[in-house]
């Protein structure tokens, strides 16, 4: 038995779960989200908790039985308290200004990026002196806000010689030793 898969999931307080013809839906304060449940896997929803259980050992079976129960979980956290990304901007001149749902930057090309942003996904910027700016990603959907930070970080990823770029917030980059050490 999957040991992720067995645990029951309790349903905060303001948060409803229902199942209806293999679509799970959890609505809460920040939003709304549905899950399409498929194979040999089975969800039950009563007094408060969502079980979700397989029906054979099959190798298929077993594989989606935790992750059916890991992307509920994130929904009803998603839909209850929400989900954050924190990216921040390391090298000289590097800039973010948010506006509604556009994200301006300036990354070091001879044209600043402007990234449009899903409704989901709530964000703004934050530049003091001294520190390096810093993008906050807010959003109910943890694979939406996890694709739109990794979107980001990707117009400008760190480099491994002298760690520029756009990285998560207490992501630790390897630095690679440059031509003087070859020595």
């Amino acid at each position: 038995m999957s040991r992720i898969g067995k645990l029951p999931i309790s349903i905060p307080a303001g948060v409803e779960a229902s199942m209806t013809n293999g679509v799970l839906r959890v609505k809460g304060p920040k939003g709304e989200l549905f899950q399409e449940i498929t194979g040999a896997v089975s969800v039950e929803i009563a007094e408060g908790t969502i079980t979700v259980s397989r029906s054979s050992e099959h190798k298929d079976a077993r594989s989606k039985h935790g992750l059916y129960r890991s992307l509920i979980n994130n929904m009803i956290v998603g839909v209850s308290t929400g989900w954050t990304k924190n990216l921040e901007m390391i090298g000289v001149g590097y800039r973010a200004k948010a506006a509604g749902q556009q994200l301006e930057m300036t990354l070091g090309y001879s044209h600043p990026i402007i990234f449009e942003l899903p409704e989901e996904v709530k964000v703004s910027a934050k530049a003091e002196k001294g520190e390096n700016p810093t993008i906050m990603l807010e959003s109910y959907d943890k694979q939406l806000i996890g694709q739109v930070a990794a979107k980001i970080r990707s117009l400008r990823a760190p480099e491994p010689y002298k760690g520029k770029g756009v990285r998560y917030v207490g992501e630790f980059v390897r630095k690679k030793a440059g031509k003087s050490a070859a020595k």
